[in-house]
């Protein structure tokens, strides 16, 4: 702290004196002790003017301070010291409150620009949400988003300050009457979608009731279509109330599910046993592809025959693999048959046994067919068929060639 003492004296009689640059004047009396300690005493009460005015300073400068009231406090201290009882530089102290003053009114002046700029955009904040909500209140159909924006502007008005009270009432008699409205259009609406939605509650309860007595139909591909059919007409129809809907969603959905539950639990099954026949044929491939044709035709025949028999008996494989093992399978008969016929142009007729072997092979296929179509197996009876009518081919073929 500066020694402020050295712009006072105190004289004989104890009268205190402040030097300034008008020339001295008297602030006090001291009777109580020393000179020094009066001068020091004045000095204390001019250090705490300079605090003060430090400290208005620091918050005039960083902005934690209203500008106006600070310049109010620098008048009101710049004023008083013309008669202020203290001792320092008085002086220095006032040319300082003055530069402040300066400094206070500026930025009062931005302040009071501030505010009347913040006051102009809440004006225009206010007057573009009053007209959302009055655009909202005569166009909008889409009634929850519509009615949870109204809310959002309701919130935002509330935060929203520095519009003058007369303008904001006019400005919220607006957007009231704007509300309001749209709750009177919103009801009306409403009470016109119950209607619809009774209507829609008897059109969806049809639908479950055709999808529950579908739901142990053990026709999956006319069933799975009927209800794919049965659910774009449920999507494509009105909503029913909210309870209804739910409930006759949670039939409708447990009837598709039980349905296509057991269609998967067939179809597994049903992979898996085509799986397994893959395999099988795969076998069987591969051993009718190690026979050796060119070594003895007639026992390759036989064994082809053989393993065609299993082959027939193995059952479905899996639509992807069908083609390409029935191909090969083929390809196999095809090089049997090459090598057969090119025997049977090297033997007599009447000494070649394959042609007896092969009638007997229709007669055992035709017996075959016979105790299938006695038993009523579809599946057998089929192959039988088919096994038959190969061998008649092969045997036409074989007497044709001899």
């Amino acid at each position: 702290m500066s020694d402020w003492t050295a712009f006072g004296r105190v004289d004989e009689d104890g009268t205190v004196y402040v030097k300034t640059a008008d020339g001295e004047r008297v602030v006090g009396s001291w009777q109580a002790g020393a000179p020094e300690e009066g001068l020091a005493h004045f000095a204390r009460r001019f250090a705490d003017l300079v605090t003060e005015v430090d400290l208005t300073e620091a918050r005039l400068n960083s902005g934690a301070a209203d500008a106006g009231h600070s310049l109010t406090t620098v008048r009101r201290i710049r004023a008083s010291l013309a008669e202020a009882h203290v001792v320092g530089d008085i002086d220095a102290l006032a040319a300082r409150l003055d530069k402040m003053a300066i400094l206070a009114e500026e930025k009062a002046g931005e302040a009071k620009a501030a505010r009347e700029t913040a006051r102009a955009e809440a004006l225009a904040r206010k007057t573009a949400l009053v007209e959302e909500a009055e655009l909202l209140a005569a166009e909008s159909t889409g009634w929850k988003t519509a009615g949870d924006r109204l809310k959002e502007i309701l919130e935002e008005w509330k935060a929203i300050r520095g519009v003058d009270k007369k303008t904001d009432g006019e400005l919220w008699k607006r957007f009231a009457a704007a509300r309001d409205g749209f709750t009177r259009r919103r009801g009306a609406h409403f009470a016109s979608l119950d209607a619809q939605r009774k209507q829609a509650q008897s059109a969806k309860e049809e639908l479950v009731a055709e999808a529950e007595s579908l739901a142990e139909s053990t026709d999956w591909g006319a069933t799975a279509g009927r209800l794919k059919e049965l659910m774009t007409q449920w999507k494509a129809a009105p909503r029913a109330s909210k309870e209804a809907e739910q409930k006759l969603w949670e039939r409708f959905r447990a009837a598709q599910d039980g349905f296509f539950s057991r269609r998967s639990e067939v179809f597994s099954a049903r992979d898996s046993e085509q799986r397994a026949n893959l395999e099988r044929k795969q076998a069987l491939l591969a051993e009718a592809e190690a026979v050796d044709v060119d070594a003895d035709p007639r026992a390759a025949q036989a064994k082809l025959r053989e393993i065609q028999a299993q082959w027939h008996d193995a059952g479905r494989v899996p639509r992807e693999a069908a083609a390409g093992l029935d191909r090969r399978m083929r390809a196999i008969d095809e090089k049997v048959r090459q090598a057969m016929d090119t025997a049977w142009r090297r033997t007599e007729p009447s000494a070649n046994p394959l042609l007896a072997q092969m009638r007997d092979q229709v007669a055992e296929a035709e017996q075959r067919l016979a105790r299938a179509q006695a038993a009523g197996d579809t599946k057998r009876i089929r192959e039988a068929e088919q096994a038959l009518a190969a061998k008649r081919q092969f045997l036409q073929l074989a007497e044709q060639t001899s």
